[in-house]
């Protein structure tokens, strides 16, 4: 913004005092019969209207309020939108309906990261916990760079199964209403018993080499044994889910943050993620000029900054 006029100048006053001096008449030349009255006052007029700032006082241009009122501000923006929050958004069905395809996440990066020892208790940290639904990097050596969204379904230690599509952590059924039972926008066959019985029910298709060659040294009393600094994660659309079922845990350093809410949600196909080099809306199948003719008809209002859980 440009602040034009909104400085007096210095030599608008030394005008006026000098018209000041002209005004005064000396006592001599006062008018006959009256007694000398005292010279009238002319009032110093900066341009514009405004009132001559106190002598040795300088008027602060509105140019240099701003950026002292702002810069701070805007700092603060940028390093919380670096370091703080991250944006991101979902391209596939794995977590619905929990999270639907075309929702745009702001992630906390804070919340899940290591306390660090000489500021503790300022920001809230706290560890993962069962039923988190995370952000982390994938730990697919193939994929390497793929960010992934899935619930925390086992901490290290625990003991996983899946008994009839049902998931057990140390003995006990998990009550999971997030969870859906059924396909949705994928071609899974049911009955599955390697996906229904996990791990009893046979290797899974699509297991990636790695997993499949170590996945025999953490399987005991048939359950799958967390190892420590380790996650095992699934998706909420359990039978359209590729996750630690297919490539084993997710370590603790791949952990990115925790998603707290639908900033936007744009009604989208999974198929618009599905080229390479397309990774967003603004790049997919339709470009931004179809995106925004449509913005009113397919934005998903009610997912309106929508609370994640």
């Amino acid at each position: 913004m440009r602040a034009e006029g909104a400085e007096a100048k210095g030599a608008a006053g030394r005008g006026a005092n000098g018209r000041a001096a002209a005004g005064k008449a000396p006592a001599g030349d006062a008018a006959p019969g009256r007694r000398g009255r005292a010279p009238a006052q002319t009032k110093s007029r900066a341009r514009g209207g405004g009132q001559q700032p106190p002598a040795g006082k300088r008027a602060k241009p509105l140019r240099e309020s701003f950026i002292r009122v702002w810069a701070p501000t805007l700092v603060a923006a940028i390093f919380i939108i670096t370091f703080n929050v991250q944006a991101f958004e979902i391209p596939s069905g794995s977590m619905e309906k929990t999270l639907l395809i075309g929702d745009h996440l702001l992630v906390d990066r804070i919340r899940f990261a290591p306390p660090p020892h000489w500021l503790p208790g300022v920001l809230p940290y706290r560890p993962v916990r069962h039923g988190d639904i995370m952000v982390f990097m994938t730990p697919v050596r193939s994929e390497k760079g793929v960010h992934l969204v899935k619930r925390v379904i086992g901490l290290p230690g625990d003991r996983i199964r899946l008994v009839n599509g049902v998931v057990y952590r140390n003995g006990r059924p998990l009550r999971e209403p997030y969870a859906l039972r059924q396909p949705v926008g994928c071609n899974a066959t049911l009955p599955n018993p390697a996906l229904q019985n996990w791990p009893d029910g046979g290797p899974l298709a699509y297991t990636t080499e790695r997993w499949a060659a170590t996945e025999g040294q953490y399987i005991h009393d048939g359950q799958v044994v967390v190892p420590p600094g380790n996650y095992f994660v699934m998706g909420d659309n359990r039978l359209c889910s590729f996750d630690s079922r297919y490539w084993g845990f997710v370590p603790r350093a791949n952990i990115i943050g925790r998603p707290e809410v639908v900033y936007w949600s744009y009604r989208s196909k999974a198929s618009q993620y599905g080229l390479p080099g397309h990774g967003n809306i603004a790049a997919s199948v339709e470009s931004w000029p179809s995106v925004l003719w449509h913005l009113p008809t397919r934005t998903r209002w009610e997912r309106t900054f929508h609370i994640v859980r």
